[in-house]
């Protein structure tokens, strides 16, 4: 006799999925428990891949589209969250018309700044694949016109958080160097925002606040993005529960080793 078809899962039990080139979309995660306490998460780091930054654009775009065809078929989530600001810029559009569930992006997050700054000084924090994006300077075109926006591109930063959150040290000299031109004086003003565009960049927030010359606002876009990702989901019923266990993690590089397990385990997830 043939084994019953499992009955697809209803709507609100299905997981969202957060995508990230590594673990930095941990802080996007974090944001996402807070807003949506009662829903099941799948974590996905491409490690493999990491960091996008340094990536030509035609073959990351086809790296995360097959990836997520995979993804997609595997986990059947109802919505993805890309925890990611250079997947974001570049594949947003081609994965919203290559599949139908919905997709929430992450962008720098220039229009909150351009809406918070009294000196008009605000500098964008990212990586250089962000930097280099048209679509990173059509934000600043449309709505900090108004503003003097500096782009500053690390090549290293990412990879100084990842090592920090995997246990290792930091060298805040190195770190210093990698943030130093986002500061501006001119004609009696001072950059008074930073725009942390790498979701990597906030696990190393306390660091740049003891390194900067002057107090700045460093702007961490994961609140905004759980929001929207609230927005787009079909609400639970009155009786949803929240089944018991951990959510899950998977590593595109294979088995992380025991600090990841450490770390990914303090964010409810287990690999």
């Amino acid at each position: 006799m043939p084994r019953p078809r499992r009955a697809r899962p209803m709507a609100h039990e299905r997981p969202i999925l957060v995508f990230d080139s590594g673990i930095g979309g941990l802080t996007v995660l974090r944001e996402l428990r807070w807003v949506l306490p009662d829903r099941r998460f799948v974590y996905v780091a491409d490690d493999a891949g990491f960091p996008y930054g340094d990536w030509a654009e035609a073959p990351l775009v086809a790296r995360i589209g097959d990836l997520f065809e995979e993804l997609i078929a595997r986990h059947d989530p109802e919505i993805a969250v890309i925890a990611c600001n250079t997947a974001s810029t570049l594949v947003m559009g081609s994965l919203r018309e290559r599949f139908a569930i919905p997709f929430v992006g992450t962008v720098p997050a220039i229009k909150p700044a351009a809406e918070r700054t009294a000196s008009g000084l605000v500098s964008v924090l990212a990586t250089p694949g962000t930097v280099r994006r048209d679509y990173t300077r059509g934000l600043i075109e449309q709505f900090a016109s108004r503003c003097e926006v500096r782009l500053v591109g690390s090549k290293a930063l990412a990879g100084l958080a990842e090592a920090h959150l995997r246990g290792g040290a930091v060298d805040a000299e190195a770190v210093r160097a990698e943030i130093a031109d986002c500061f501006v004086e001119s004609e009696g003003r001072r950059t008074d925002i930073v725009v942390l565009a790498c979701t990597h960049y906030p696990f190393l927030a306390n660091l740049f606040r003891k390194l900067a010359p002057w107090p700045v606002d460093w702007l961490d876009p994961a609140e905004a993005i759980a929001r929207q990702a609230m927005k787009l989901l079909a609400p639970r019923g009155a009786d949803a529960t929240l089944p018991e266990g951990f959510d899950r993690a998977f590593f595109t590089a294979g088995p992380p080793n025991a600090a990841t397990r450490r770390l990914i385990h303090g964010f409810g997830l287990a690999a």
